[in-house]
Parts: C-alpha cells; structure tokens; sequence
C-alpha cells in the first residue's frame, strides 16, 4: 500500500467523479469526511464510503463525519434518528449526574452503531469547548456545559461510548473555541483573555482527555500566546500549549482549511498549518482545484505525523456486544422522563 500524504479530503457530491477517483489515487489522502451533499439513502453511503477507500486501496482508510445531534449532524432522518444537542446532554447532567453521563455514553455508543453500519469509523465529538457569556452561537447550544468540569465529564463519557462501539473520537476544537465572539467559517475569532484564564478554564477539558488519540485545532487568535498567527497556524500555540501546556501527544487535524479564519490561498494555508506543526489538514470542500492546492501543499506522512497515525489507526477496538435495541429504548426512555 502506498503511503498515505497528511490530508483528508472531502469530495463533491453523492458519488465519486472519474476526476476524483484519479486524484485520490495519485494524491493519497490518509482519509476522508463527509457533509450533508455526501448523503442520499443508505446503499449509496455505504457504496460511497467503500468507493472512496478503494480509490487509495486502503479498505481500512479512516472515514469521519460530523455527526454531534443537534444541528450538526450530517446523517439525519429517516436513515438515522434524530439526536438532541450537547446542551440538552448537560441539562439532564447537572439535574443527576449519573443519569446525564449514562444519557452521553448511550449518544456514543448510539453514535457508532448507526455510523459504523455505513462504514464510518471516526465520528468529531465531542466539543470540548467551554462557552462564556456573551460569545457566538457557533458553539452555543453543542456545548455541554459551561464549566470545564461539566464538559469534561460529559465529553469523557461521550468518547467511551464512541470507542465501546468501535470508532474513534475526535476532540474539538483544541486549545477552546469558547470564548469567540464571531463565527471562525466567516472571520477570524480574536481572544484577548489571559493565560491565567484560559489555563484555569479553557484548556481543562483537553488536559483531562489528552490521552484520546485525535484532536481538531481551532481556528483562534489567542493575543497572550500569540497575537499574529491562529491556533491552527501557530508553531507557539501547537507547541506550547497543545503539545505542551495540554500534553496531547495524540493526532493533530486542522478545522477545515476553507474556513475564512484563514488568511491566503489554499496552497499557503495549508503550509502555514504543516510549518506550526500539525499533522493532518482537513479540506471539507471537495472543490477540486482547492483539493489540489492543498494536495501540493502537504508532505507524505513520516516521522512524528507517522507515528501518531499510525497510533490513532492501532486505537480503533472491537465494538462491545450491546444490545442495540435496548439501549436505542434505554436511552429514549431518559428523555421522555426528562
């Protein structure tokens, strides 16, 4: 099998065009996520999923979505039920806290049947962000809480019953997309808090859950680490705080390189995120000469970036032997007493 370069892609539309097929072929992307254009009926996301790891010959080519419940949940009915958001999560969390972190750990493992039935095999969840008063909604109500030992607890559970269902988790959007107070898909959200602060708040969740194998960068200027460069492009910011400060050893992807919180061609954003040290970038797109650009961007996966690959892929486990339809019931049966 050839070697995989350090981006997923993402690609156009319901099926994949001749044009993709060859680039993906060439080009090697270590994997793939899915949007909403990407799904139609069931036997066409699965013959998409099989199409798109074909493509590299890597049956086993890690495939990710973004599916939290909510209003971000790519799959949604009839082909999946419909999830309720990280904020309904942590109402019923901070009523009983027993009963809110079996209600996440069911999300998970709900999560992974439904997703691992089309082939998908890495779901980004859970947000581990800590939201204030007074920032964007772009976060909002996909919080658990607003407190880190609220999101932790909840973000924690959500992953184990992700990986009890035998796919991997994707923490979101490390160091903390909190505090924004714009949208980081239209502009370049500014943060102006202390280290102190963020140390004390923001970073907690990430710190408690460093040990997870992958984590998604966010789009964010933190003025007291660094006030030139985003998060996503900062070498201060990945190695200080990410790798440092937070610990995490695990693989780094990037939010989606097409975000406006991005300065420069695509060509340019990409090298940015690979000099700060990232190892993965993410292009949701499927716009082909963006593809393109970011594809001659990126470097074959080696060293460091290898190793972390290698270790997210050799983390993926056996699913449990629940009951699905009990759990389905289970789970249901929580929010009707709710």
């Amino acid at each position: 099998m050839s070697e995989s370069k350090a981006f997923i892609s993402g690609c156009k539309g319901l099926v994949l065009t001749a044009e993709e097929r060859s680039f993906f072929a060439d080009e090697r992307p270590w994997g793939f996520i899915l949007f909403g254009r990407n799904i139609g009926e069931r036997s066409q996301i699965c013959d998409l999923v099989a199409a798109l790891r074909d493509s590299v010959g890597n049956s086993t080519a890690p495939v990710l979505i973004d599916q939290e419940g909510g209003r971000v949940q790519r799959i949604r009915p009839p082909l999946v039920p419909q999830y309720p958001n990280g904020a309904a999560i942590g109402e019923l969390y901070r009523r009983d806290k027993d009963l809110g972190l079996r209600v996440a750990w069911l999300l998970g493992r709900l999560h992974a049947f439904d997703l691992t039935s089309f082939g998908i095999t890495v779901d980004c969840l859970p947000v581990l962000d800590v939201p204030v008063p007074g920032s964007h909604d772009v976060i909002g109500n996909r919080a658990y809480g607003h407190d880190p030992e609220t999101v932790t607890a909840i973000g924690r559970a959500l992953a184990e019953g992700l990986k009890a269902g035998g796919m991997l988790p994707v923490m979101k959007h490390m160091p903390g997309h909190g505090r924004t107070l714009v949208d980081s898909h239209h502009s370049l959200p500014v943060v102006n808090s202390s280290l102190e602060v963020l140390t004390a708040s923001d970073f907690l969740p990430f710190v408690a859950m460093k040990d997870e194998a992958m984590a998604m960068s966010a789009h964010m200027v933190f003025t007291a680490i660094d006030p030139d460069n985003p998060a996503t492009t900062s070498p201060k910011v990945v190695q200080e705080i990410i790798r440092g400060h937070i610990g995490f050893d695990g693989l780094l992807m990037s939010d989606d390189v097409s975000m406006n919180a991005l300065a420069g061609d695509m060509n340019a954003r990409a090298r940015a995120i690979i000099d700060a040290g990232l190892d993965l970038i993410l292009h949701c797109h499927g716009i082909m000469e963006e593809m393109k650009s970011v594809a001659d961007a990126v470097p074959i996966l080696t060293g460091d970036r290898l190793r972390r690959a290698n270790a997210a892929e050799a983390a993926f486990r056996e699913p449990d032997n629940s009951d699905e339809e009990a759990l389905r019931s289970e789970f249901d049966g929580m929010f009707a007493l709710a």
